[in-house]
């Protein structure tokens, strides 16, 4: 097993996320990271741009309209951007912790389980004759029906259709998506053999070097679990120690650092979400702990885009309109200065409409 120093671990997952060098389409990108992190949708269609090689949304629209990907709540009850032929299996590996754990708050919101069962039938018959409809005309519908909206109730309706299977979020309707019907708008899908390996193996594909309790965290599967997934796919993968930790990396990351080591270097700019960071546990490697603060202000959960260089995060950047305006935690230095400018100019908007 060989060593790979804490300082470089942030180049080899850039490589691993294929922020350099990046993938043919919008889809390529989305089912090699397995899933990518959407609650900021505009963030999430960046993160998705910079890693093709046009650098447009357009590949990222063409494939929602296209029922190639979908947004749903797959894993950590939160949005992600997923390949649509996998969601179900997704779901089945993963979501059922969350639907669990939140029985509290849906007892809170006065929801029973005859009201979840009128909700789906409700969606599912007006989403048959219509066949995609935005968040506030489903809301309506449930209105009409007799179900309240108010005070997060409608919202954690439609969470939970999405959770299990109904819904899900799929083509763009202005800047938003439109929720369909899983069954109709969903082609063929995949049933791995073994779905905890095959997710575990996507995984570190997309996000090595990584622990187990990397992809617990990812997953918010149990971190017994991660490990059983490690173990079944560990022949396939390269193991690195990182200060005698043992991680585990696709073989050919290290090949496709060296080719690209230049454009590896950077600096990067990153969207807020970015699976950069949200892909892992453990952020010490990339991100400084005493700079975490900036990243996420006040721990809020709100992750603000950052400004990587060789791999670590020297500063965060956001948006003035249509300007992007760069933060170092010190300074940046001439060469970054001018680099960042370049990649200012260059990154791509997020905006598909």
């Amino acid at each position: 097993m060989i060593e790979v120093p804490a300082r470089d671990v942030g180049s080899w997952r850039l490589v691993a996320q294929r922020v350099v060098p990046p993938l043919g389409s919008a889809l390529a990108v989305v089912h090699h990271l397995a899933a990518v992190q959407a609650q900021d949708l505009r963030a999430a269609a960046t993160a998705v741009a910079l890693r093709t090689a046009d650098a447009t949304t357009a590949g990222l629209v063409a494939a929602l309209e296209a029922g190639e990907v979908v947004r749903s709540w797959p894993m950590r009850g939160t949005l992600h951007l997923i390949a649509a032929a996998d969601l179900a299996w997704v779901l089945d590996l993963c979501a059922g912790r969350t639907v669990t754990a939140a029985r509290r708050r849906r007892a809170e919101l006065g929801i029973s389980d005859a009201d979840l069962d009128a909700v789906d039938t409700t969606a599912r018959e007006f989403l048959s004759t219509r066949g995609r409809a935005t968040r506030a005309e489903l809301l309506a519908e449930l209105e009409r029906t007799g179900q309240r909206t108010a005070a997060g109730r409608g919202y954690h309706l439609l969470v939970h259709l999405c959770l299990t299977g109904t819904l899900c979020q799929g083509p763009p309707a202005g800047r938003e998506q439109a929720f369909v019907l899983t069954g109709d708008w969903i082609g063929p899908r995949r049933a791995p053999e073994d779905p905890l390996a095959e997710w575990t193996r996507r995984y570190l594909r997309g996000h090595g070097p990584a622990t187990p309790a990397d992809f617990a965290t990812w997953t918010k599967l149990p971190l017994g679990t991660a490990r059983r997934g490690f173990a079944a796919v560990r022949g396939e993968f390269a193991a690195v120690g990182v200060e005698g930790v043992e991680h585990l990396v696709h073989p050919e990351v290290p090949d496709l650092l060296a080719a690209h080591r230049a454009a590896v270097r950077g600096p990067h700019l990153l969207p807020g979400f970015d699976e950069f960071l949200l892909g892992y546990g453990d952020r010490s490697a990339v991100l400084p702990p005493e700079h975490a603060g900036r990243v996420v202000p006040g721990g809020n959960g709100v992750f603000r885009g950052t400004v990587v260089d060789a791999g670590t995060v020297v500063g965060t950047w956001t948006r003035a309109g249509e300007e992007v305006v760069p933060e170092a935690f010190t300074t940046f230095s001439p060469r970054q200065a001018t680099a960042l400018a370049a990649r200012a100019g260059s990154l791509p908007s997020g905006r598909w409409e």
